[in-house]
C-alpha cells in the first residue's frame, strides 16, 4: 500500500450488535457472502417423533465409501435427536424446495405439519420437493466447542425431479440468476 492509499475499511459494526467483537463482526460478514448449497437433515427422536434442520453445512468427504459430514450447534433443538439417532436423511433442495428450507429453518413444532414430506426408509422422515435426498448411518459425532461435525455414511437415496440451484447468501434463500 503507497502512503497516498487508504487503509482497507475496518469491519463494520453488526446491525444486530453493534457491540459484537470484531472478530465476530467479521466472521458473520464473510460468512453471509459465502453463498452455499441448501440441504435438510431429518431424523427421528427416540418416541418416533420427526426432527429436521435445513443445513447449509453440507460437504461430501469421500466417494469410497460414500461419505458427508454436516456440522450443527449443540444448543440446537434437534441435535438431541442426532445425538441419538443412528440414521438421517440428507435431502438436497432446488429452487422449488425454498418453501421447505423456509418451513425447515422455521419453529421446530411446526417443522412437520404439512404433506411436503411422508415415511420412508427405516420410517424416517423423507422430504418431497426435493432433488435428490440419501439415507446415511452416521459413523461419527465429533464435538467441537459448542458444535458438533457429523459423519454420514451413505446407504440408499433417490432422485427427485432436477431443478435451479437453491442457494444461502446473505440471510436469504436465493436462486442463481433471479431476481432477489
Amino acid at each position: 500500500m503507497s502512503d497516498t492509499e487508504a487503509p482497507p475499511p475496518a469491519t463494520a459494526p453488526l446491525v444486530e450488535d453493534p457491540r459484537a467483537p470484531l472478530d465476530l463482526a467479521a466472521f458473520k460478514h464473510a460468512f453471509r457472502r459465502h453463498a452455499a448449497g441448501v440441504a435438510v437433515i431429518t431424523a427421528l427422536r427416540p418416541d418416533g417423533t420427526p426432527v429436521g434442520f435445513t443445513a447449509t453445512s453440507l460437504a461430501s468427504l469421500s466417494s469410497v465409501p460414500p461419505l458427508a459430514t454436516f456440522n450443527m450447534a449443540r444448543s440446537a433443538s434437534t441435535w438431541p435427536a442426532i445425538a441419538e439417532s443412528d440414521r438421517v436423511v440428507i435431502h438436497i433442495l432446488g429452487a422449488r424446495g425454498r418453501a421447505v428450507a423456509e418451513v425447515m429453518s422455521g419453529p421446530a413444532d411446526q417443522r412437520f405439519i404439512g404433506d411436503h414430506w411422508q415415511p420412508g426408509p427405516h420410517g424416517l422422515p423423507v422430504l418431497t420437493c426435493v432433488t435428490s435426498w440419501m439415507v446415511g448411518r452416521v459413523i461419527e459425532r465429533t464435538l467441537v466447542h459448542n458444535s458438533a461435525v457429523v459423519v454420514v455414511k451413505i446407504e440408499e437415496g433417490g432422485l427427485g425431479e432436477n431443478d435451479e440451484a437453491l442457494l444461502y447468501y446473505e440471510r436469504t434463500y436465493r436462486v442463481p440468476g433471479a431476481e432477489a
